[in-house]
């Protein structure tokens, strides 16, 4: 993987990617771990999951060519493998029709799943004041 992904290191609470952007590249966690969050109604960070080491984030913006539905930012020192659109691209466009076609429809299952997950992460954020501050 040393010669396809990059290796970037991040300090706690380095955002490494941002709601809204497009994917240009997807994440796989080495060392520590990432918070993906969203902002709140009134700037209020709410976090929506924690991906430890070994976990990857930010692919489905890169497979489904939407924005990014989150942020995500470093918890601890961290250390990622930045693998970038066109080398997953290549390797979707390289497997089997139905292959391709089941990753399509997971991904739009997961962007659902995840959109429910945010709506409800919302709405107890604002009403439960579970929400973090805005940093």
């Amino acid at each position: 993987m040393d010669n396809i992904a990059d290796r970037r290191t991040y300090g706690p609470g380095d955002v490494i990617l941002r709601e809204g952007d497009s994917g240009d590249a997807f994440y796989l966690i080495e060392k520590g771990s990432v918070e993906v969050y969203k902002k709140g109604p009134t700037g209020q960070k709410i976090v929506i999951g924690k991906i430890p080491a070994g976990g990857i984030f930010g692919e489905m913006a890169v497979i489904d060519d939407k924005p990014r539905m989150a942020s995500a930012a470093a918890v601890e020192p961290t250390v990622c493998r930045v693998i970038p659109r066109a080398l997953l691209e290549k390797k979707i466009a390289g497997s089997d029709k139905l292959v391709q076609a089941i990753i399509k429809i997971f991904i739009q299952n997961i962007r659902t799943i995840t959109e429910l997950q945010i709506a409800k992460a919302m709405e107890e954020g604002v009403e439960g004041g579970e929400a973090q501050p805005a940093s």
